[in-house]
């Protein structure tokens, strides 16, 4: 009777306890589905401005005259507020262009802060999608090239005026990316901006930064990743697709809940071809455009240590670092956005 007596408390206690424990585990999940809802909704909104922006960059003979109609909100000359930041912002209203290539699985929606930081400053900010990515509708596994896939950037560069010029960002793979248009479109970059990105030279492929380091059995990449072979086992990988209950320990391990939520939902596979391709950059076009990088320092993805060995065998104009994650559009906007306007001025 008396060890009855004894137990029931006991049992109790182990009730009370699974019971907070259950409450806890569907209150965490109650969030994250929450998380996952209001993310989903702002990559739909995202995507819709993403395409309306670009639209409107497309479609007009001077993308510049647009701008120029009216300052941002957040630029309007309020009294007592003509700081110098202000004055330059003003100043450069519709002059300097920044076009944003995203790295391997995002898309234009990654940019989003930056975007309106840019903007925000009195810059022109242009985020595209490169094809097979964000909200173009092309399968990835059927992307056969760095041709294929910059398609949308170098319409987009082909459509500038014959005076105007672009201050180019690739971030991640982004970087080959932009290297590619460097090759063929120098008269139209003033500047390229390498973000934690595959500054590649002359005859190496994405795949090649990648290869030698991050793709050892010692590093969180290879478990966050796994190849597609549309075609068949018995063919060459078509794409990359990345473990999205993986992703935040190896891209996203800074950065906000909602934005590791909204990459959750909105990430794609990555074209594999692109990656594999190795690019021929000469000194007389790729090497005409002026050249920067930006260190993210606190890299799972893309370690400091690669980072530093690209930037010496291909050294930029000048180097910032930024402590963050291998995303710092997501976990360092701000730090981010004043690299940024530091390049633009210089």
């Amino acid at each position: 009777m008396g060890n009855q007596l004894n137990c029931r408390p006991n049992n109790a206690s182990k009730t009370i306890k699974n019971s907070h424990v259950r409450q806890s585990i569907r209150k965490n999940k109650l969030e994250q589905e929450l998380l996952q809802q209001q993310a989903l909704a702002f990559l739909l909104h995202q995507q819709q401005m993403a395409k309306t922006r670009l639209d409107r960059s497309m479609s007009q003979k001077n993308p510049n005259q647009a701008h120029q109609k009216g300052i941002p909100r957040s630029m309007s000359m309020r009294s007592g507020s003509s700081s110098d930041m202000n004055v330059r912002a003003v100043s450069r209203i519709g002059k300097i262009q920044f076009v944003l290539i995203h790295g391997g699985g995002t898309g234009a929606w990654c940019w989003y802060k930056s975007i309106a930081l840019l903007e925000g400053a009195g810059f022109v900010a242009t985020a595209i999608d490169l094809l097979g990515s964000g909200i173009d509708s092309t399968d990835p596994n059927t992307v056969s090239g760095l041709a294929q896939h910059t398609e949308p950037l170098f319409q987009f560069l082909d459509k500038l005026a014959e005076d105007e010029m672009v201050i180019l960002v690739g971030h991640d793979i982004g970087g080959a990316c932009i290297s590619y248009a460097m090759e063929h479109f120098p008269h139209k970059i003033s500047k390229a901006v390498f973000v934690a990105a595959t500054m590649v030279v002359n005859g190496q492929s994405a795949f090649d930064v990648f290869a030698s380091e991050v793709m050892s059995e010692d590093n969180l990449l290879p478990n966050a990743q796994q190849f597609v072979y549309a075609n068949g086992n018995s063919s060459s990988p078509t794409a990359i697709k990345l473990e999205s209950s993986l992703l935040k320990g190896v891209f996203f391990n800074q950065c906000p809940a909602k934005d590791v939520a909204l990459a959750t939902v909105a990430m794609r596979p990555v074209p594999f071809a692109p990656v594999l391709e190795k690019l021929n950059l000469t000194n007389e076009k790729y090497g005409r455009v002026r050249r920067f990088y930006i260190e993210t320092t606190e890299d799972s993805a893309l370690p400091l240590t690669l980072q530093e060995k690209l930037i010496s065998l291909n050294p930029p104009e000048r180097v910032f670092k930024v402590k963050s994650d291998h995303c710092p559009f997501f976990s360092k906007p701000q730090s981010l956005h004043k690299i940024f306007t530091e390049i633009a001025d210089e």
